[in-house]
């Protein structure tokens, strides 16, 4: 290979982002539950506080799984430098957020801090699910 050549990309690289429609549709169902859970339990605030919850993991996984992705498929040696800025990042901008929240006295924040927990859960679980029985390694 010459200097002005680039590398050729794997023969389908979309297999790392194919999992994301469907984890966003899941997502979408969480939040609605989640959602509505924290209305009947306690009203509006609670309501929103669970779908904010819900939203801030889809994100959060959403970017991660989009930056890993695209670095490996520009050059696989970024996939680590570049993850572990964005797991720096995410999670530090989660942790401001739950730091402002507990300050505050808003009624809402234990349904955000149960709604992040849950969806970690479920996307885990369903990603878990997603790279074993669907889409399993070849």
């Amino acid at each position: 290979m010459t200097e002005t050549e680039t590398p050729t990309l794997p023969a389908d690289p979309r297999w790392r982002v194919a999992h994301l429609p469907f984890l966003t549709a899941v997502s979408v169902a969480v939040l609605l539950c989640a959602a509505s859970v924290g209305y009947l339990t306690g009203g509006t605030p609670s309501a929103f506080g669970a779908a904010l919850g819900v939203l801030i993991v889809t994100v959060s996984y959403t970017m991660s799984t989009l930056v890993v992705a695209w670095a490996d498929t520009v050059r696989p040696a970024l996939v680590l430098p570049l993850g572990l800025g964005a797991y720096v990042l995410k999670y530090s901008l989660l942790g401001v957020v739950l730091v402002y929240g507990l300050s505050t006295d808003w009624t809402g924040k234990v349904a955000l801090g149960w709604a992040i927990a849950a969806a970690v859960v479920v996307w885990t679980a369903v990603q878990a699910w997603w790279f074993t029985a669907v889409r399993p390694p070849k």
